[in-house]
């Protein structure tokens, strides 16, 4: 771990939906403090300063340039990912964005390659694998509570985000749909959990041409749909365990476990990995029942913005757990399904991670 960057001062680039969660969680960072915010909407930006004492609405550009700014987090389109953090990293500044690192590799491995070469760290969420749901069964299974572990399931069925999103154009385009949205937090999860991937064999499939609105003032509007909208996976961990991915914006609903992880002598069932809590399940060999697992990792507490606390705390000259290795790796792991998907073949992979640290028990400490 290196030397914490406490306070480390935050600087937003984004203010769309997304932002709300990280404002809920700031208060209860004791290690993090946003001192500015910016929008290509700057009425935008005013308005979340007005709401927060001592929080600044600056365009981007000043944003940017401010000296009191040490990181950008940006809540931008995914389009814009790597574009802002380059141009922050280009000002000095560290950089933690929301999923995905970038809207393709390529572009991430630049967002990489500037990192690199300004000495600065980027992190990405999600952050919710380093709350006490996924950790709590990552420990689980580094105990050995289901021996050496030889399979997972990842499942996410949802009949469609337009049905609730009064915007949900970028959905349904390249660098959209279900697995590139919903999987970062299943195959982070997976890494979290079982390690890098090796290789991926993938299928996918696109049913409808369109799809209609269903709330806000777009309501009733047909979107098009040009980005598969179903899309199943293999991947095959370089220890050997194999998962199985299900990424769904087509089906109804699905009674299976989000994810489950099944070993020699026992299996477990891991809680939603888009949310930071929720008990861990363990049924052992020779076991009828499920017993629920005590909480006994992770952060306790934990919301929408906890990777910055992570991130403060681990420094600046060493890899934050929700680091751009790992979101790099699961971004490669999301392409190259969809490669396989349409070519057939199964795909190596070219990236590898480290798998991120284990999060001892750690209760937050609410700022005053």
């Amino acid at each position: 771990m290196g030397k914490p960057l406490v306070p480390l001062n935050i600087g937003i680039v984004g203010c769309g939906n997304i932002i709300a969660a990280y404002l809920e969680t700031f208060p209860k960072l004791d290690a993090v403090r946003l001192v500015a915010v910016a929008d290509l909407d700057r009425a935008r930006a005013e308005a979340v300063a007005a709401e927060h004492p001592g929080v600044r609405a600056l365009s981007v550009d000043e944003l940017m340039a401010d000296a009191d700014v040490q990181l950008v987090l940006n809540l931008t389109i995914p389009a814009a990912h790597a574009p802002v953090a380059l141009q922050a990293l280009a000002a000095g500044k560290h950089v933690y964005g929301e999923k995905p690192l970038a809207a393709n590799s390529e572009q991430a491995a630049a967002v990489l390659e500037a990192a690199a070469e300004t000495g600065l760290t980027v992190g990405c969420a999600p952050d919710t694998v380093l709350g006490t749901g996924t950790q709590t069964a990552r420990r689980a299974i580094d105990d050995g509570l289901i021996g050496t572990p030889i399979s997972a399931t990842a499942t996410m069925v949802t009949p469609g985000h337009e049905r609730w999103h009064p915007h949900p154009d970028f959905y349904y385009v390249p660098g959209g749909g279900p697995l590139l949205d919903m999987g970062p937090y299943y195959v982070s999860a997976l890494v979290t959990l079982l390690g890098p991937v090796a290789s991926v064999i993938g299928a996918a499939s696109h049913t409808r041409a369109s799809r209609t609105i269903g709330s806000g003032p777009r309501a009733g509007e047909s979107i098009p749909v040009t980005t598969d909208t179903h899309v199943t996976g293999v991947l095959v961990h370089e220890s050997g365990a194999l998962s199985t991915l299900v990424m769904s914006f087509d089906a109804v609903a699905t009674q299976s476990a989000n994810i489950e992880v099944h070993g020699e002598t026992g299996s477990l069932i891991v809680p939603d990995p888009n949310h930071f809590a929720g008990d861990v399940k363990l049924r052992s060999l020779g076991s009828s029942d499920w017993e629920t697992l005590p909480v006994s990792a992770g952060y306790v507490g934990a919301s929408r913005g906890i990777g910055l606390q992570d991130f403060a705390l681990t420094g600046s000259d060493a890899e934050p757990r929700a680091g751009a290795h790992l979101a790099f790796h699961a971004l490669d792991v999301m392409e190259s399904i969809l490669k396989s998907a349409h070519t057939g073949q199964a795909v190596e992979i070219s990236s590898t991670c480290e798998r991120p640290a284990a999060v001892p028990l750690t209760e937050l400490v609410i700022r005053a």
